[in-house]
């Protein structure tokens, strides 16, 4: 029998509801020939409508090659990330479950093909993926218009607008209240070492996960770190001051900014780690809560460690003491990664994930876990085409009758 295809074509943000009130999935020849003029008519410099003409195309090649085949367009959402990718993966399911496919060619512009490739490939084998090249007469027109078009969308605004402003203002502000020249270009040079070192995103996430809801009583935890926080910066910055009045050199002057900061702000991690506790313990995911009490420890004795370098460096304390001192941060610090393994450990054996069905964070389904180690903090999972996949424990989200991973 011929093989049963699926022809899609994929318009990430929505252009064609946006444009035309026409909403996914768009199935059918005719139907996506309509859809795609009516979105060249009211916008001929998108792709998403030329990228739907070429799925016609393709659609009908194949049908003339003697393959039994569909023709459907997909839309995500106009907010880019999580939303346009759930959207994306309810359409996917809604699709296949219509038209039973043995394989999928997906048509994109290039934009969208590595957002959705993953997601179509835990549902259906991907034969083909079809990128559609617009041509042009003037390439500098092609690069200006595009210019102009990608700069009307939010994440590329945030980037070229969003991060020279912040600067501007940041400068503007340390003007303001005397601070100099020094504490904005520390600040995007911090901002520029967490990108470099690819944390961005997973500072993101956390502070996505603080879940800030009067409902919790984590809610409690996470107001007073804030407010020691700021307390903190108000005592480094008393600190500063009596250091500059007392016509201090710039590296005892560092040291006492240091000092009184560490003063209160170990209050404020403690009770931020506290909330999250707290809010990982409502969420069963106790392997993770273990990992925030580790955090919390390591944190502690590094900035006992930083405090006691900045007493010893003004004169505070001896040099033996700070050897001493160090050296018990030093076997706190091993004492502590060898008892949150230990508590890891057993909070994995307890959550039984072996033979779970795992899917990800918006809905695709991975497969099957076939053998959990928890000595090395990972499970391995087995997916309909018979490939085993490795994960590490801390992506799990949650752990019930499926496991959840991001």
């Amino acid at each position: 029998m011929p093989e049963r295809l699926l022809v899609l074509a994929v318009d990430i943000d929505n252009d064609l509801y946006r444009k035309t009130r026409i909403t996914g999935p768009v199935v059918g020849r005719e139907d996506n020939l309509k859809a795609a003029a009516s979105l060249v008519l009211a916008d001929p410099q998108d792709t998403d409508g030329n990228t739907m003409f070429e799925a016609v195309k393709k659609y009908d090649e194949l049908k003339k090659q003697g393959f039994k085949a569909n023709i459907v367009t997909i839309t995500g959402a106009e907010k880019e990330g999580y939303v346009a990718d759930a959207e994306l993966s309810r359409q996917i399911d809604i699709v296949l479950d219509r038209f039973k496919s043995d394989a999928c060619v997906l048509v994109t512009d290039g934009a969208s093909d590595n957002r959705v490739l993953p997601l179509l490939k835990t549902r259906v084998k991907v034969n083909s993926v079809d990128i559609l090249r617009m041509k042009q007469a003037e390439q500098f027109e092609n690069t200006y218009f595009t210019i102009l078009e990608k700069l009307k969308e939010p994440h590329y605004a945030r980037i070229v607008f969003g991060i020279p402003a912040a600067i501007l203002l940041l400068f503007a502000v340390s003007y303001y209240f005397h601070f100099g020249w020094q504490l904005p270009v520390g600040l995007i040079g911090l901002y520029l070492v967490i990108k470099g070192l690819g944390i961005e995103d997973s500072l993101v996430q956390s502070f996505k996960g603080l879940g800030f809801s009067i409902d919790r009583f984590s809610f409690i935890f996470y107001i007073g770190a804030i407010l020691f926080f700021f307390i903190a910066i108000a005592v480094s910055y008393g600190s500063y001051a009596s250091a500059v009045s007392a016509v201090s050199g710039p590296l005892t002057t560092t040291a006492y900014t240091i000092e009184g900061f560490l003063i209160i702000f170990p209050i404020s991690l403690l009770l931020y780690v506290v909330g999250r506790i707290l809010d990982l313990e409502n969420k069963r995911m106790v392997y993770k809560a273990i990992k925030q009490g580790t955090y919390m420890g390591y944190g502690i004795i590094g900035i006992a460690l930083l405090y006691i370098m900045s007493a010893w460096f003004i004169g505070q304390i001896y040099f033996w003491q700070l050897l001493v001192y160090s050296l018990v941060g030093i076997l706190a610090g091993y004492g502590v990664s060898l008892f949150s393994s230990r508590l890891k450990s057993d909070a994995i054996r307890r959550a039984r994930m072996k033979n779970k069905h795992v899917i990800n964070d918006i809905g695709a389904y991975i497969g099957k876990v076939v053998k959990v180690q928890p000595a090395k903090s990972q499970i391995f999972v087995k997916t309909n085409y018979g490939t085993v996949i490795s994960y590490d424990v801390d992506r799990i989200v949650s752990v019930a009758d499926r496991v959840v991973i991001r």
